[in-house]
């Protein structure tokens, strides 16, 4: 089964489903290319974004060499005593969001995410499990979770012990704002490999040339040491400095492609420019690529061309704790509700 591991989903709030959508600095920028990405017209930022963004997110699941795509939820920045940070983030997006549309449609696997610092936290981590929830996805750096915390024991026993996948930001990160820069690298999930918990390092910590540390190394180096961290290749099929080509290399070369997992970082728009100016694809898989309507599909395309193998697209499937069921095909009608 081919998945992509990583994709957000947005919304407004329309029909009561508790999303918001904030931008803050650089990220007011950055709406219009999500919206072209994802062929919306930017007045769905004022009508149902919710709706509108996931008809198109499964559509596109759809009509992709994919099978199902896991959807991310986005908790609240919080302090270590439990807090929540007010005015900091730019979007949220409640965990029954992502678990509802899940229900609906076999095509998306729910992603929650719980600050581990809530008081609440463990009765939610009980209540996304039994809702059906394959992974936790966090931004560390941006959320203020440093997952090496011996607060955080219990929560981490957990994971392990429900096989929760925990899907942790690494590397750079530009269009959120950032709380504890030091929490970019993966070293921040030591303590979570310790104690059993599969790990996927997302971006596997690759930075920003020329602007944000990179710690691809120390990835590389952890996978070495600890046999449930796994990394995955989302926004490497971007134009943002963050795929180098010699990191590239590295990745598909087959000792490490066995611990990366496909992933696109949808809406995050998808180009193959960088990688062709880079000698990573030829010109006639970028423009092949260009020619693509369909997001997922283009980065898929574009993953393969980089030396990805189809292990790197089906091996998430073995991971996750709720085993993925098949839709039934792509003519199935049937849309978000």
């Amino acid at each position: 089964m081919r998945i992509d591991c990583h994709i957000h989903v947005v919304g407004n709030g329309t029909g009561g489903t508790g999303c918001w959508y904030r931008p803050r600095g650089i990220t007011r920028f950055g709406a219009p290319l999500m919206l072209r990405n994802m062929g919306l017209p930017r007045s769905a930022l004022r009508g149902d974004l919710d709706g509108i963004y996931a008809r198109q997110l499964l559509r596109f699941i759809r009509e992709s060499s994919l099978d199902a795509a896991v959807i991310l939820a986005q908790d609240e920045p919080h302090r270590e005593t439990g807090e929540p940070i007010e005015e900091v983030g730019s979007f949220y997006v409640p965990n029954d969001f992502v678990l509802g549309l899940a229900r609906r449609h076999p095509e998306f696997l729910p992603a929650v995410s719980i600050h581990p610092a809530r008081r609440d936290a463990l009765d939610e981590l009980e209540r996304c499990l039994e809702g059906g929830a394959v992974m936790l996805k966090c931004l560390p750096n941006c959320q203020n979770i440093d997952w090496n915390n011996p607060r955080y024991t219990r929560f981490l026993e957990r994971m392990a012990e429900s096989g929760l996948v925990l899907l942790a930001h690494t590397g750079s990160e530009r269009t959120l704002p950032v709380l504890d820069a030091r929490l970019a690298s993966p070293r921040v999930l030591t303590r979570a490999l310790e104690i059993g918990v599969t790990c996927i390092a997302a971006h596997s910590g690759t930075g920003m040339a020329f602007l944000d540390p990179c710690y691809f190394e120390e990835f590389v180096t952890m996978t070495r040491k600890f046999p449930r961290l796994y990394g995955d290749n989302s926004a490497l099929a971007c134009c943002n400095l963050r795929g180098k080509p010699a990191t590239i290399r590295r990745m598909v070369e087959p000792e490490l492609a066995a611990r990366i997992v496909h992933g696109s970082d949808v809406p995050v728009p998808v180009s193959a420019l960088t990688m062709w100016l880079g000698g990573v694809v030829s010109w006639r898989d970028w423009r092949a690529s260009a020619t693509l309507e369909n997001p997922l599909e283009r980065d898929a395309r574009i993953k393969r061309a980089m030396g990805f193998p189809d292990e790197t697209f089906t091996r998430l499937a073995g991971l996750l704790r709720v085993k993925p069921r098949m839709f039934r095909n792509a003519a199935d009608s049937s849309q978000p509700g």
